[in-house]
């Protein structure tokens, strides 16, 4: 079963199972702030963990709980809130916190789409030089996922994430490079970064040989960005 119609819900369809809960509904803009958006998931959450008590429920969370920015936000302490419901009411979960993922479609506002337009766009855009982002393939969010649930990797709360975070220069760097334009930017000196812990997945990016930080950046804008008059060659 999967609950949900958007980036991360979407990856599901080919292998929905009647014995799994895929839950990627409710609030996914961290600037949230309407009480509603947050009732409403909640609302739905314990619906399917009421309605589903033997089913193995996979939750998907955020790595922003992590950024020591949002410590107040609601957005993240509405998740964490999640969390719980879900440890306390399902026999057999799974609670998975994302990182910034990369697929196809998706928000305009997501990080990726909105600087993928705006080098396209020549837009300015404000860079913020201190702060960092992890990004990861939506595919491997998926492969991982299901690898996990193979495992036997229940009743516990795993960071989904790539090895390492990129600042928003080495995304633009490479964005520049993909694209063949200079991006327009002003910059600050300002910004947040956090470090991500991924024992459990890691060695799934060295297995898939995943590990060079700019051709696994590459390849996601070959998967979900080529332009057929743009040729590149990922080393």
């Amino acid at each position: 079963m999967i609950v949900g119609k958007g980036l991360i819900a979407s990856l599901f369809t080919d292998v929905d199972q009647e014995d799994i809960v895929f839950f990627a509904s409710g609030v996914s803009n961290s600037l949230e702030t309407e009480k509603s958006a947050f009732l409403r998931e909640e609302n739905l959450l314990r619906k399917h963990l009421t309605e589903n008590p033997e089913k193995i429920f996979i939750y998907f969370s955020t790595c922003s709980i992590y950024d020591s920015s949002k410590n107040a936000s609601l957005y993240v302490n509405h998740k964490l809130k999640m969390e719980r419901l879900v440890e306390d009411l399902a026999h057999k979960y799974l609670i998975l916190r994302v990182s910034n993922a990369v697929g196809k479609g998706g928000n305009p506002n997501l990080l990726m789409n909105y600087l993928v337009n705006s080098v396209k766009e020549e837009k300015i855009i404000n860079v913020h030089t201190l702060a960092t982002r992890n990004l990861i393939d939506a595919d491997d969010i998926k492969n991982i996922t299901l690898e996990l649930i193979d495992q036997g990797k229940l009743n516990q709360i795993i960071n989904v994430a790539y090895l390492e975070n990129f600042s928003t220069l080495e995304i633009l760097e490479i964005l520049e490079k993909f694209f063949s334009k200079n991006a327009k930017t002003e910059l600050h000196k300002s910004g947040q970064t956090y470090k991500i812990s991924i024992p459990e997945v890691e060695q799934y990016f060295i297995k898939h040989q995943l590990t060079n930080k700019e051709n696994y950046l590459l390849r996601i804008l070959e998967r979900y960005y080529y332009l057929p008059n743009l040729f590149l060659k990922i080393l």
